[in-house]
């Protein structure tokens, strides 16, 4: 099944709460640019992650981090 799509609040929460992480240290986790976070959390830019970066954003929201780091 594909991911979901993540609404800019989404990926907020998913950033604060569930990874604990400032955007530039959750950009280095999902290797991609600050900029790109900063895109994906205003919901003005209208930017979504896409392919590898949304299943990783799906498998942090729903395992947490530390099934990264393995």
């Amino acid at each position: 099944a594909p991911p979901p799509a993540y609404t800019s609040e989404q990926i907020t929460a998913i950033r604060t709460r569930v990874a604990k992480m400032s955007q530039s240290v959750f950009a280095a986790f999902l290797n991609v640019s600050v900029s790109t976070v900063q895109k994906w959390e205003s919901p003005r830019a209208n930017k979504q992650p896409t392919g590898t970066a949304l299943r990783l954003l799906q498998l942090v929201e729903s395992k947490g981090v530390e099934a990264l780091i393995a």
